[in-house]
């Protein structure tokens, strides 16, 4: 589980450092490939050992010597790992059996990355992973009283249901996404030790992350994922835009809007998605769809999430003046006007999505060399998407 949990990681790392990310892989490939060779001509330099022995070997991690039985063999760690300057004085540890067999487990906890970022990463996937959940359980239920009780049917409450429907969306194509990554990983896993003949414990993180053939239904959920996301933004904004209109139009016939609304919500991303499906498959079909190798393409469907959010956030800031006239008008107490202000403006925020605001101009090409300010950015966005639906309940 630990060497799963590193690899996700490592995979998210991979996938959010946008220093090119398809030569960050070839090197490693290259360097790989080189110890392998080197691996060979050393094994291949010293005649066979006489006797009982556990085999020289390259076993997808470092290049073993022949062990002796009931001994621990050590070697040093591989040099091809990318953070090996971290670990050059450290070491790998496998022992040999009575029969001559190499142990199922090693020790590799010497030649581990210590990357504080690698641990920030995964405490960012527990704790999304945490908030999505139970934000699934309530908007389930929450969905299921508006669509059971009809006398709770109306304008209002229909643009609630898609919304609540958009984050359920979200929610799941996110936790399958990550649950395939994992039982991808996993399956192949023991898929190369049956081939290969390695037992499980000796697979590698780097291996994986090297050889690891993604499979359809991760690029499916992950497409799943991209629309659920801006489907999500765009319900946001259908929000803002009704709120709005009550507030201004004097005459709102609500339901000759509610198609211009479900076009907003579930059309608009269709739009944007069908581009950039096929800009992936035609020019970075790589792995999962995860990787941007061309931010280009990857403007595709950002672009259109941050108009979505700068334009919820104009209507914000005009709902908030709406409302601070209304309250002036009703010569309110200056306590309780700051009082009533302050909990309409709190209430706004998450249910318009108004806080992604703040970091809407930090991109991930400007963030290149501050990782620090990157991974700020990523632990907001996923804390309030993942739990804004208790943050924005009324």
């Amino acid at each position: 589980m630990s060497r799963l949990l590193l690899l996700l990681a490592m995979l998210i790392v991979s996938c959010s450092i946008q220093v090119s990310p398809s030569a960050t892989l070839d090197k490693l490939k290259e360097s790989l490939k080189l110890y392998m060779e080197e691996c060979d001509r050393n094994n291949s330099r010293d005649p066979p050992s006489t006797g009982l022995v556990c085999n020289r070997t390259f076993d997808n991690y470092a290049c073993w010597p022949d062990g002796l039985p009931n001994i621990t063999v050590s070697v040093p760690c591989p040099w091809y790992l990318p953070w090996y300057h971290e670990v050059q004085h450290g070491k790998v540890y496998q022992e040999c059996d009575a029969n001559g067999q190499w142990m199922t487990a090693k020790n590799t906890s010497e030649c581990d990355s210590n990357n504080p970022s690698q641990q920030y990463y995964g405490h960012i996937r527990i704790m999304y992973t945490v908030g999505y959940s139970l934000s699934l359980v309530a908007l389930v239920l929450a969905l299921g009283i508006l669509v059971f009780f009809r006398k709770l049917h109306c304008m209002r409450n229909n643009i609630h249901m898609n919304l609540f429907a958009s984050f359920i969306l979200r929610a799941l194509s996110i936790l399958i996404k990550d649950a395939l990554l994992v039982a991808n990983i996993t399956s192949q896993e023991l898929s190369r030790e049956q081939e290969q003949g390695f037992p499980r414990a000796s697979m590698p993180p780097v291996d994986l992350l090297v050889n690891n053939e993604i499979t359809v239904s991760c690029r499916i959920a992950v497409v799943m994922m991209q629309y659920s996301i801006m489907a999500n933004t765009y319900w946001l904004l259908v929000e803002g835009i009704y709120l709005h209109n009550l507030l201004v139009i004097t005459v709102f016939t609500e339901r000759n809007y509610f198609k211009i609304y479900l076009c907003i919500g579930w059309g608009t991303p269709l739009i944007f998605l069908v581009p950039w499906v096929f800009a992936k498959y035609l020019y970075e079909n790589h792995e999962c769809w995860g990787q941007n190798i061309d931010m280009n393409y990857w403007w595709i469907i950002r672009s259109p999430i941050l108009l979505a959010v700068v334009i919820n956030f104009l209507i914000f800031i005009h709902i908030i003046k709406i409302l601070v006239s209304k309250l002036r008008a009703h010569q309110m107490r200056y306590t309780d006007y700051k009082i009533r202000l302050a909990k309409s403006t709190l209430t706004l925020i998450p249910l318009l999505g108004i806080h992604q605001v703040v970091f809407i101009f930090v991109t991930d090409e400007s963030t290149k060399t501050t990782i620090n300010l990157r991974l700020t950015k990523l632990f907001i966005d996923l804390f309030f998407s993942s739990f804004q639906v208790g943050l924005s309940k009324e």
